[in-house]
């Protein structure tokens, strides 16, 4: 039975955070969370959490957490939320600052 767990609005883009979870897809989850610790990255911080916050749902329910391995990780979009700079001659460019919806499950391999 795979677990999970979510982190949704975080203030980061999407593009920025794949980046991360395309390190640690299908690999073991002890090996995940080591590539994470040693990225300079701010998403690395960001799905660490999620990561680990996985693991304690999986250890929660007694699984074997030297077994688990990140099954799925998914990164979607959020709302972006919509300011205004101001330009020459009047005008006005938009800034987007994007959020993003995380998504990790990990289970357990079978053998």
């Amino acid at each position: 039975m795979p677990w999970q767990a979510k982190h949704r609005f975080a203030r980061i883009s999407p593009t920025k955070v794949r980046l991360m979870a395309d390190m640690i897809r299908g690999r073991d989850a002890q090996e995940a969370v080591d590539v994470l610790s040693f990225a300079p990255n701010r998403a690395a911080g960001i799905i660490t959490k999620v990561l680990n916050s996985a693991l304690a749902n999986a250890n929660e329910a007694e699984a074997d957490v030297d077994r688990l391995y990140v099954k799925e990780v998914r990164v979607d979009g959020g709302p972006a939320m919509r300011r205004y700079r101001p330009k020459d001659r009047g005008r006005m460019h938009p800034i987007d600052k994007r959020t993003s919806h995380i998504l990790v499950v990990v289970d357990e391999e079978q053998r």
